[in-house]
């Protein structure tokens, strides 16, 4: 049977989503080491990979479980009794073809940063831009809206057949001393949502021009390929 899990955890204690070779500290293989503890020896597989330090409260899993498996509710709880920095919200039974990455239609990142040095406690959870300039965030989110080729706005390494993307939503909101970001859009590639917010991120400091900003969304000239630090960045929801 297989089934579709909703997941949320704690990016700062893994070095990333997927399974590396040169450690054990990812999300992947803590899931995967929980169900193989249960006799579940299906691995997982994700809507898509989080950077170290990259949290998520809405990535979605698949995997496929034996036949001796059918309480569901109770598999949930045994898994988090076990997972401590990742925690299954839900876990349903899907259809034998529902695919985690492939079948997703749109998916949501939102960035959450202070302008107020972040308590010790949020250090981990929030990031920090001391000044900046709203209006001029607003007008470099907007050139990100559309289908662009972001040849220009991802890490190199991930095997892809197009780095044609379609953002559907980007934008700004403030929630009392929290400033918040949002992309919605039809997929990403590897760390294009944090190249994405350090580049509006430089606009709205004036470290960047919208003009320049413009000529690398086209894929005219390449101006900063630096990353927004993970800690505040989170996979928020997954649209199928």
């Amino acid at each position: 049977m297989r089934v579709k899990a909703v997941i949320t955890y704690d990016g700062s204690a893994y070095q990333g989503f997927q399974k590396q070779t040169t450690t054990n500290r990812t999300v992947t293989h803590s899931i995967e080491k929980a169900l193989h503890s249960l006799q579940i020896e299906s691995s997982i597989t994700g809507s898509g990979r989080t950077d170290a330090g990259v949290h998520a409260t809405g990535q979605v899993i698949h995997f496929d479980l034996p036949e001796f498996w059918t309480d569901l509710d109770k598999l949930k709880q045994n898994l988090n009794r076990k997972l401590t920095q990742i925690q299954f919200k839900h876990i349903t039974k899907s259809s034998h073809d529902f695919h985690a990455r492939f079948s997703a239609k749109k998916r949501v990142y939102r960035y959450v940063f202070k302008t107020q040095k972040p308590s010790v406690f949020e250090q981990k959870y929030i990031s920090y831009y001391p000044q900046f300039d709203t209006a001029l965030l607003k007008q470099a989110l907007s050139l990100f809206i559309g289908k662009h080729d972001f040849d220009y706005f991802h890490k190199t390494g991930s095997i892809t057949h197009t780095t044609v993307r379609e953002i559907y939503a980007a934008h700004y909101i403030q929630r009392k001393n929290n400033h918040i970001i949002y992309f919605e859009a039809n997929g990403f590639l590897r760390s294009q949502v944090r190249m994405m917010l350090d580049a509006a991120m430089q606009c709205a400091r004036e470290e960047m021009t919208l003009a320049q900003l413009l000529e690398q969304i086209k894929c005219r000239k390449k101006h900063s390929t630096k990353l927004a630090p993970p800690h505040g960045l989170y996979l928020s929801r997954i649209l199928y």
